[in-house]
């Protein structure tokens, strides 16, 4: 499975953040029942079988909290595994392990859940040629890590945000007025330039003003079909994007209107986690 590397100038101050939120001012029942210089092994193991994405995030956790703990992670992101394999071990003061715990499973069990769940999506769409994009549907300060997970699962990135492409939307239509001003105003930006459309009738103006990427937002087969037949007859080189009400029990059908891409939130904001824990293996008081 090929994705991206996660680049992300962020995460260190996401994770001081989250060690912050969970930490405070320390873990009180380690350090209640655990000399200082307690020395132990722990594992991470999937306890279903699922899609990895994020440990090298969750390690980070672990370095963050205690630079001196040894992190050998066993599979790399992208691997699909079975339940029962484990992914890393961590050894070292157990006082640390066990306060990166929390933060280290959540990120890597989220990650993990969405490369997975974005996998079933993408494995409904093989032979389609149709690609699978992901949405801003994401969790606030988390984009770029769900986002990553969802190229490990096969996915590819739409915007990652407001920023870095022109996506004109029912709010923005309403403001300007047509569709006609609303992309001629567009066609000022080098960015990529895209239309949401509710209607047949409002995609059929959106392919004579020159769109050349059209959302098809929460069409029925029918009208996505038509939609289609529309482009390939009078605009081929028009790239059309499903969007609305994708599931897992409808995206293969989607995909065979002959659309190009479709998007999806739930690959984001429903993926449930995958479950994955944290066990210590041996502990040493000497």
């Amino acid at each position: 499975m090929r994705y991206g590397k996660l680049k992300m100038e962020q995460l260190p101050k996401l994770i001081r953040l989250a060690l912050a939120e969970d930490i405070g001012k320390g873990d009180l029942t380690s350090i209640l029942l655990l000399p200082k210089n307690a020395r132990g092994v722990a594992q991470l193991t999937a306890k279903e079988a699922g899609v990895i994405a994020g440990l090298a995030t969750a390690a980070e956790v672990f370095w963050q909290v205690d630079a001196s703990l040894s992190v050998k992670l066993l599979v790399h992101d992208g691997d699909q595994v079975k339940k029962g394999t484990v992914l890393a071990t961590i050894k070292g003061r157990v006082r640390p392990i066990l306060a990166a715990e929390r933060t280290a499973l959540n990120i890597l069990q989220h990650l993990s859940g969405i490369a997975t769940y974005t996998w079933g999506y993408v494995k409904e769409l093989a032979g389609t040629g149709v690609v699978l994009l992901d949405t801003r549907k994401t969790l606030p300060g988390m984009r770029r890590l769900e986002k990553y997970a969802t190229l490990v699962g096969g996915a590819k990135n739409h915007r990652m945000g407001l920023y870095d492409s022109v996506l004109i939307k029912s709010n923005h239509l309403t403001a300007v007025g047509s569709i006609r001003e609303a992309l001629l105003r567009a066609r000022g930006s080098s960015k990529r330039i895209e239309i949401e459309v509710k209607t047949l009738a409002q995609f059929k103006e959106a392919l004579q003003v020159g769109a050349s990427v059209i959302m098809l937002d929460n069409m029925n087969l029918l009208i996505l079909k038509k939609a289609v037949a529309l482009r390939n007859s009078f605009f081929p080189d028009a790239k059309l994007e499903a969007s609305g009400g994708i599931r897992l029990s409808n995206i293969r059908d989607v995909a065979k209107t002959g659309v190009d891409y479709i998007s999806c939130g739930a690959i984001t904001h429903s993926a449930p986690a995958l479950d994955i824990n944290l066990q210590l293996k041996s502990v040493s008081f000497k």
